[in-house]
């Protein structure tokens, strides 16, 4: 760590020292291995940071294509297919690859979702044995690239309404994939334009003249390089970002597949044109179908927690390097790091990059579990999906915030694109849309609060949602929630009773659970009285629910930064005693005040907080900050950033 001026701790208070490899330790976790090896991975193809810059779009997108495949060949990008077909048979190790992988080129770290998680995984988990031994195992080398067909240029979030069709022809025994007009054209989908060979194609399914919903196929797209027969593929062009991944446009038109391109895990096509499936309702079966593919929004999720650390280990780092103005006691200028300001700025994103992180750990521990076998059924899928998206949506949202709040703060020299904030900003961007817009993904999480993860919900579209709520939801969510047995509630978990906003400690990891409790469950509350209320009154439902839209985003929201402060919480307290606690447990108390700080209008306007509670929670925020000061270098080390990932000669 640098030794610079810090402030004095406050009185009776012993400053902890940061063992930096046994941090790291802790946060790389089980998978600790996976994760070094991605991390020696970067540092060797380290100049891709530099061809990003400076070769073509054409020459970036081959040099991507090519680091991908010879990464493949070290075993990190196929953790999680099947060890007979090549795979390292884990889930969980797959997903901490991926994260690791955040911390380099972010269009290596997308070519590599693209490949092995959405087309490698719709193979892996929509197909069955048949397609595992026809495909995999090219796959997982890079032998055989693939794109995922899904988001069509008119529907993007709305996958039931696709408007590719794909027709069964019994005389044949081939399915005829279809672009039924111009807002079908599947769009945006990477590696389409240039590398992949098949393509996993989500289309409406004809059998005998009915339609049996959204299915997926897999259709070859190009044979020698070249678009196959009644394909059409264009280039979507620049991006803001992440230009070395081929993102395109296709359009089928006459394609014939045969039947056996159906990925048939969940419902399949005789060869008479008899259709059968196991799950009768065809919304559960569509809905179980998406839930396969969660993997990509934890991945995502993960994705944007890891790149917001790598900007904020540069701009630390330049904060204990750069100085400003005359110094407070000696003749030396000041170092940003010691002003209060740059550390209100700094710290509490680092804070709650941490709190982010454990709470990803959890999720992807979930969705381990879950597809692993241990504990797959529809409840623990249902809290997977919802845990998933919002945690996906919070920490993407967190690293398009904290990539700006980092670039500014390295001033002028942030804006060199040297310096990786200029690729870091513009390659994170999309995040908050890929694999889901993140206010969609809130409204998922908030109807399976609303519903309680009931069975039925599955089968419901957004209508039949507000109707199932307002019908028979919404007095148990009310009487739940009604005030005085919040209160209730949140004082059994504190000594102070009545008084328990007042006379609980700030630093009380119970107060503070407390308050984001009770702050959930008063807007889950409100939202079920305002879906009822114009309900009674006869509006439709669907205006009803849209003007509620905002509450429901909001209680989402409360609902997941919930979860992540209970997520820093249990990791705490499972510590032993000894300075690496009080490290994380001051980062937990700076997340959680400073998350009670950014909404403490709502806490005011509903009695949670008075004004002088307010006014001392921000005072700690700022003492809290200048304990952190001391070994703020230390705590962004051990995110284990490769150096050469950092590069940024002009700050650090």
């Amino acid at each position: 760590m640098a030794t610079d001026t810090v402030a004095p701790a406050a009185q009776g208070y012993v400053q902890p020292e940061v063992d930096v490899p046994a941090l790291t330790a802790l946060l790389d976790g089980k998978y600790a291995e996976v994760r070094n090896l991605v991390r020696s991975n970067l540092a060797e193809y380290a100049s891709i940071l530099d061809d990003a810059e400076q070769l073509s779009t054409d020459e970036f997108r081959e040099r991507v294509k090519d680091v991908v495949v010879e990464m493949a060949a070290t075993g990190q990008t196929g953790m999680g297919f099947p060890q007979e077909y090549g795979g390292g048979g884990d889930i969980g190790a797959s997903i901490a690859a991926f994260e690791t992988l955040a911390y380099g080129d972010l269009s290596v770290l997308v070519k590599v979702g693209v490949q092995f998680g959405l087309f490698g995984g719709a193979i892996l988990q929509l197909g069955t044995k048949e397609h595992h031994d026809a495909y995999l195992a090219d796959l997982v080398t890079g032998k055989l690239m693939g794109c995922f067909a899904m988001t069509e240029t008119g529907h993007g979030s709305n996958v039931q309404a696709l408007g590719t069709v794909a027709t069964y022809d019994v005389a044949a025994q081939e399915f005829v994939i279809t672009t039924t007009t111009e807002d079908a054209r599947k769009d945006y989908i990477g590696n389409a334009a240039k590398h992949a060979q098949v393509a996993a194609v989500f289309a409406q399914l004809e059998v005998g003249g009915k339609s049996e919903g959204v299915h997926a196929f897999v259709v070859p797209i190009r044979e020698n390089g070249k678009p196959c027969p009644g394909v059409r593929i264009e280039d979507d062009g620049l991006k803001m970002g992440l230009n070395g991944v081929d993102n395109g446009r296709i359009w089928f038109d006459q394609v014939r597949v045969p039947r056996t391109a159906l990925l048939n895990r969940f419902a399949d096509v005789t060869p008479a044109g008899v259709y059968e499936s196991a799950i009768e309702n065809p919304n559960r079966r569509f809905f179980t179908m998406l839930g396969t593919l969660v993997q990509g929004r934890v991945c995502v999720g993960g994705a944007g927690i890891n790149a917001s650390k790598v900007a904020l280990a540069i701009a630390t780092k330049y904060a204990v390097r750069r100085r400003q103005f005359e110094a407070t006691s000696d003749e030396h200028e000041e170092l940003l790091l010691d002003y209060g300001m740059h550390q209100r700025r700094l710290f509490p994103l680092i804070a709650r990059t941490y709190a982010l992180h454990f709470a990803q750990e959890v999720v992807a521990s979930q969705l381990h579990d879950v597809f692993s076998g241990i504990t797959d059924d529809d409840i623990a899928r249902r809290e997977l999906e919802s845990r998933a998206a919002g945690t996906k949506a919070l920490g993407t949202w967190h690293a398009t915030r904290t990539i700006q709040e980092c670039r500014e703060a390295c001033g002028g020299a942030g804006y060199l694109a040297v310096n990786r904030f200029a690729a870091l900003k513009a390659d994170t961007d999309v995040f908050t849309t890929f694999e889901g817009d993140n206010h969609v993904l809130l409204q998922l999480v908030a109807k399976g609060l609303l519903t309680d993860y009931a069975s039925e919900f599955e089968d419901m579209d957004q209508l039949g949602m507000v109707r199932f709520v307002t019908n028979l939801a919404v007095e148990t969510v009310i009487e739940k929630t009604s005030a005085h047995k919040l209160l209730e509630r949140v004082k059994d978990l504190l000594p102070g009773g009545d008084q328990w906003d007042q006379d609980a400690g700030l630093l009380d990891p119970d107060y503070q659970l407390a308050m984001l409790r009770f702050r959930e469950e008063h807007m889950l509350a409100g939202v079920a009285r305002r879906l009822k209320r114009g309900i009674d009154q006869k509006m439709n439902p669907g205006e009803v629910f849209s003007r509620v839209q905002d509450h429901v985003i909001g209680a989402a929201n409360a609902h997941v930064e919930r979860l992540v402060l209970e997520a820093f919480v249990s990791k705490t307290r499972s510590l032993p005693a000894g300075d690496q606690k009080v490290a994380l447990n001051l980062l937990c108390d700076l997340f959680a005040l400073s998350t009670i700080e950014a909404d403490r209008a709502w806490f005011m306007e509903h009695g949670r907080l008075t004004v002088q509670r307010s006014k001392a929670i921000s005072r700690e925020i700022g003492s809290l900050c200048r304990k952190v000061r001391p070994i703020a270098v230390d705590l962004v080390d051990a995110w284990g950033v490769p150096v050469e990932m950092l590069r940024s000669p002009d700050l650090i």
